[in-house]
């Protein structure tokens, strides 16, 4: 299709449409607005906010936990030219923290959130005795209570190179980097997925990926709505209590264009095994595209196997890779063929390597998904790092450009600066190989980790670490690995610890404890180490410790440390509490839950407490679900309350 000059000229452009976009909230909570009605009542959004004062170019922090609230905001202050900002609401300290830096980096924004968000965003910032966030909740705070309905607002028609909105990296920064994304970049990019999806009238799309992600917002409701298709949102919160949920209601309604990363088929992968899922027909599903993190073979692989059975063609697996700073798409493969992907030596990855073949079982084999070609409008190319361009085959740093790419990040010039090369190209951080025409990413030259789709940047996670007693900057590494038997990133802190193992073991359970309830991450393994490998001019060798770790050098080590012994949990006189510990051995890894732990601080991941309220809910059907938990987090305290529920 021709692209739209803006975002506002596409929506504009929808306002007479009975096509819609159904929202999810539950297995019994569903409904629909036909784009015509989204634009109705974005104009009362508008309304209020110009009564306010807003005009083009101010900033509006979308801080919503509701999706049609979301869009409804978002469009709303697109229509006025105000710029929107989502962020991730989240469930931790540190998505609070990330709003209140996001709003100092802004200067002067206003914030849009929930009814019920607020009361915990003014319980924090006064916990904290953070004056500057204190006075934003007090002073520039939009809530549903102050829209009326009924009322427009007046559109701003803005110039393509204008700043539509602004995109936050997902996951946890001290220092978070807004991606500035124009009309042009955007209607671009989602021109590109158009044509490069083939979407058509017969085409209806389904996702459960937070609208505060671009590839749920651009990928999965900008794109559906620029082509004039109905496509469906799913709360994510409900696609991780009920991920079953996500296939059933896509066979419902015959979905055709789906999408998930790793973790989304891993999670499900671990509620079917147990349940099952009878009656779902998926023949009709034509794409299911993988992306937003490292794309793990061995689970495409598992999940193809098990839905077979339920008709999903292999044909539909797509393996894509984007970004933010790309608006969302960078390189799509062509449709209609089996995914594929190169088996390479990962010790041979380095800047400038020629990639050596190995076959699959071999101990350094590295599977790695082609994710195919550029998307329309877009460019890329596999450099040195002289910024040379290297032949076909050759390792080397991906860089992009076109007029889909960003031109920098808000905040400090030498943030932008330091994006594109001399000649122009942006520098995505990511490694890769053109194989047989083909992109293949082959890992990241910056230490990012990916959890669950969303980055995190070591340094970050460090530096909440050094808060416990005992431990400083430097002597804590973190860092993350993908070992060849493992669908998802682990999570690895390395200790530089020469004391006894008791004191080890102390500090390994505060550092899990730390992470988990600062940024809701759970952390895999926490590793001793005598030393922490440095180049020469100081900087941590993060890849030399992750490749000692794949490489099974720490495995003595691993096997030492403590690991949950449920069995013991049978000594408790309550029977109850013992069958709860015991569910949470199951998911909760090397840590062991006891019946007085405050689940929230011993370092379990949101997931994985998700998952074990998944299998209570499995033997005490709607007795009790997550939520119930921040009332009752203790495993004696949720016993008396599963058995209040008896009666």
């Amino acid at each position: 299709m021709d692209p739209f000059k803006t975002l506002t000229d596409m929506l504009l452009a929808r306002a007479t449409s009975s096509r819609s976009v159904h929202f999810i909230n539950g297995n019994e909570n569903e409904y629909a607005l036909t784009f015509a009605e989204l634009i109705e009542r974005a104009y009362s959004f508008l309304h209020a906010l110009q009564a306010r004062g807003m005009v083009p170019g101010d900033k509006l922090i979308v801080f919503s936990n509701r999706n049609e609230q979301f869009l409804v905001a978002f469009w709303g202050a697109m229509l006025g030219g105000i710029v929107p900002v989502p962020v991730a609401v989240g469930i931790s300290d540190e998505h609070r923290q990330k709003l209140f830096r996001i709003a100092r980096q802004l200067g002067d924004p206003v914030v849009y959130t929930d009814d019920d968000v607020l009361p915990r965003l003014k319980a924090f910032a006064a916990a904290q005795k953070n004056d500057a966030a204190a006075k934003l909740l007090e002073e520039q705070i939009i809530t549903d209570d102050s829209i009326p309905a009924g009322q427009q607002g007046d559109v701003h028609r803005p110039a393509p190179g204008d700043l539509a909105f602004i995109q936050f990296s997902s996951g946890s920064t001290s220092d978070p980097k807004g991606v500035r994304l124009t009309h042009r970049n955007l209607c671009s990019n989602v021109a590109a997925i158009i044509n490069g999806l083939q979407f058509s009238d017969d085409d209806s799309a389904f996702s459960w990926m937070p609208l505060t992600h671009d590839m749920g917002l651009i990928g999965y409701h900008i794109a559906e709505l620029a082509r004039g298709i109905d496509h469906t949102v799913m709360e994510t919160s409900l696609f991780v209590r009920r991920p079953l949920l996500w296939l059933q209601k896509v066979a419902e309604r015959r979905a055709t264009v789906l999408c998930s990363p790793n973790f989304g088929y891993k999670h499900f992968l671990k509620v079917y095994e147990r349940k099952g899922m009878d009656g779902v027909d998926l023949s009709h599903v034509r794409l299911l595209l993988n992306g937003a993190e490292p794309i793990s073979v061995d689970l495409c692989e598992e999940f193809l196997a098990a839905m077979q059975a339920h008709g999903l063609r292999r044909e539909a697996m797509l393996p894509v890779y984007g970004l933010a700073e790309a608006s969302v798409a960078v390189a799509f493969p062509i449709l209609g063929r089996e995914y594929s992907y190169i088996t390479v030596n990962r010790h041979a990855l380095r800047i400038g390597d020629q990639t050596v073949a190995v076959s699959p079982g071999e101990k350094n084999a590295l599977k790695a998904v082609k994710v195919g070609h550029a998307v329309d409008d877009c460019e890329i190319r596999i450099c040195g790092d002289n910024d040379r361009v290297l032949p076909d085959g050759r390792v080397g740093h991906i860089q992009i450009r076109g007029t889909n790419v960003t031109s920098g990040v808000v905040g400090d010039p030498d943030d932008t600066a330091g994006l594109f090369t001399s000649d122009g190209w942006l520098r995505t951080g990511d490694c890769g190989v053109i194989a047989d025409g083909d992109l293949v990413i082959t890992g990241r030259a910056k230490d990012i980790i990916i959890v669950n789709g969303q980055n995190y940047y070591p340094h970050d996670i460090e530096e909440i670490i050094a808060g416990v007693d005992g431990l400083e900057l430097g002597k804590v590494v973190v860092c993350g690995a993908q070992p060849p038997d493992s669908p998802v990133e682990q999570l690895l802190v390395f200790l530089l610890h020469r004391q006894d193992n008791e004191s080890f073991d102390a500090l390994a359970d505060q550092i899990r404890s730390r992470v988990g309830i600062q940024t809701g991450l759970e952390v895999d393994f926490v590793i001793p180490v005598a030393r922490i490998p440095k180049t020469t001019s100081g900087k941590v060798q993060r890849s030399i410790l992750a490749n000692a770790y794949l490489d099974g050098e720490y495995d003595g080590v691993l096997h030492a440390q403590r690991t949950p012994t449920p069995d013991a949990a049978f000594d408790n006189e309550d029977p109850l509490i013992a069958e709860l510990i015991v569910i949470c051995a199951e998911f909760s890894k090397d840590k062991t839950v006891g019946a007085d732990d405050n689940l929230f601080e011993v370092g379990i991941s949101s997931l994985t407490l998700t998952e074990i309220m998944l299998a209570v809910d499995e033997r005490y059907p709607g007795r009790v679900d997550i939520n119930d938990l921040f009332e009752h987090p203790t495993l004696r305290e949720l016993a008396e309350f599963l058995r209040r529920g008896e009666h």
